[in-house]
């Protein structure tokens, strides 16, 4: 086995870990052992070197490495130095990176919110209440499917996904200007999973992946589970910064765009057409594949500018889910690509997955042929224009301010007062079992500490205004 020296390129973080000097350098040594940059068998740098990149006493190092040495986690051998011990630990994500944030980074928003019981108000929250969604439609469907064959209860669907399903949703995207053939969609678990399976296809560790400043989290955390080097670019009403974008294209390379394109998360922002034929030429230009979440297309008053729908699914890759206006319960995606990546997909999603939710897709497929389904998209929309007005109207009056006001969509991207940090206002909030979701979460550059986003449909409770009033007031 070939012994690994790493040299560390720049100082690690002088107060990782808090505590005693000698507890911040245990921790540093462990921070990068948990992000595997410090490998199984690899050597650490020698105490001399690790002290002075530290800035701390060379009897600090000793003291840390001997303490490592009895856990187990470095060894040591006479006249060569220390170790990574022989067996990697589990990998962790939070263990990757600057710590940042670190108590209000994308993981703790969503276990904070994916954890909250029923007392809990959760504005920082990414789906809607319960009560809002078609709760009738979905016992009526369950009833239904209850007298479905057994091998429909019992068994894997097919590789593809339900063909009844993806033929429906080819008929759905083509209502949006995209046109993909049933063979051309692939079922997946969730949004989620589509995304994960089209990482896997698409890059490699080290690749550089293109996301917009700010984007929705767990982007961030996903690509980060990948391993990948991972860049912003701003986002502006109308969509990315063209001028930024076009730098970040010749100057970094990047193999992979992802983005919202309708009702952009978290600003709500919508793609201009302008914007799109300008991204998809670039894209062009620097060999660029792009991934459009179109996860939000049903809450949309009119459907507006799509990558793919221009791009025809060339160098684009649309994926989605109706987790969001059907039931997170219920786990059913899809992938829209080239025919030729189709196949590769599949043999990925056997991977990963083995074979779809059969008993999800048909529960999906009998609420879309459901009339109530469009009827329940078509009160929701206007519920949804009423908690924007009402919440957008109650957070002015107390000075946080939307950045824009979105044509439709569940968030509201909001500008606190000067001066105030919302990861501060968040951990002052949660003790008052209030969730919220700091801009930087959402900011690979953390560039975002002034921003909030709120789901207005989760933003109706006077608690969280006169809360966030007085937070306001001590800030």
């Amino acid at each position: 086995m070939v012994m690994e020296s790493i040299q560390f390129e720049e100082p690690l973080a002088a107060d990782a870990g808090g505590g005693t000097l000698v507890a911040r350098v245990m921790a540093s040594v462990r921070q990068r052992i948990a992000g595997r940059t410090l490998a199984p068998g690899a050597r650490l740098p020698s105490i001399r070197v690790f002290a002075e990149t530290m800035r701390v006493s060379k009897s600090t190092v000793v003291e840390a490495y001997d303490r490592l040495a009895a856990e187990g986690v470095i060894q040591a051998r006479r006249g060569s130095g220390f170790y990574v011990a022989g067996h990697a630990p589990p990998f962790a994500l939070a263990g990757i990176g600057p710590r940042l944030e670190r108590a209000v980074d994308p993981f703790w928003v969503s276990r904070q919110t994916l954890e909250a019981g029923d007392a809990v108000l959760k504005p920082g929250c990414g789906w809607l209440p319960a009560d809002w969604l078609p709760q009738d439609n979905l016992r009526r469907a369950l009833r239904n499917l209850s007298r479905a064959p057994a091998a429909t209860l019992a068994d894997y669907g097919t590789p593809l996904g339900l063909k009844p399903l993806r033929q429906l949703l080819a008929r759905r995207m083509a209502q949006n200007g995209v046109e993909a053939a049933p063979d051309q969609i692939l079922l997946t678990e969730s949004g989620t999973q589509a995304l994960d399976l089209l990482c896997r296809f698409l890059i490699e560790p080290g690749d550089t992946v293109l996301v917009d400043d700010p984007c929705y989290f767990n982007f961030h955390a996903l690509l980060k589970a990948h391993r990948v080097r991972i860049l912003g670019v701003p986002y502006t009403p109308t969509g990315p910064d063209i001028g930024a974008f076009e730098q970040v294209l010749a100057a970094e390379c990047p193999r992979l765009y992802i983005t919202n394109s309708a009702l952009h998360n978290p600003t709500g922002a919508t793609l201009s057409p302008v914007v799109a034929h300008r991204v998809l030429r670039l894209a062009e230009q620097h060999a660029l594949t792009i991934v459009e979440d179109d996860i939000f297309a049903d809450f949309e008053p009119e459907p507006a500018a799509r990558l793919a729908a221009f791009d025809g699914l060339d160098r684009v890759v649309q994926i989605g889910s109706l987790s969001k206006s059907l039931s997170a319960s219920m786990r059913c995606g899809y992938i829209a690509a080239r025919r030729d990546w189709i196949e590769a997909l599949i043999d990925l999603k056997i991977a990963a997955s083995f074979g779809t939710g059969r008993l999800a897709a048909e529960l999906v497929l009998a609420i879309l042929k459901d009339g109530g389904y469009r009827k329940h998209m078509d009160a929701l929309r206007t519920r949804l224009a009423r908690a924007r007005s009402e919440t957008s109207a109650r957070l002015r009056a107390i000075g946080i301010v939307p950045w824009i006001e979105p044509r439709g969509g569940m968030f509201l991207w909001c500008a606190l007062p000067a001066g105030l940090d919302a990861a501060v206002i968040a951990r002052q909030l949660l003790a008052q079992d209030i969730v919220l979701a700091p801009g930087n979460v959402y900011s690979l550059s953390q560039g975002a500490s002034g921003f909030m986003r709120f789901n207005v449909a989760q933003s109706g409770d006077p608690r969280l205004f006169v809360a966030l009033e007085r937070a306001i007031r001590q800030g």
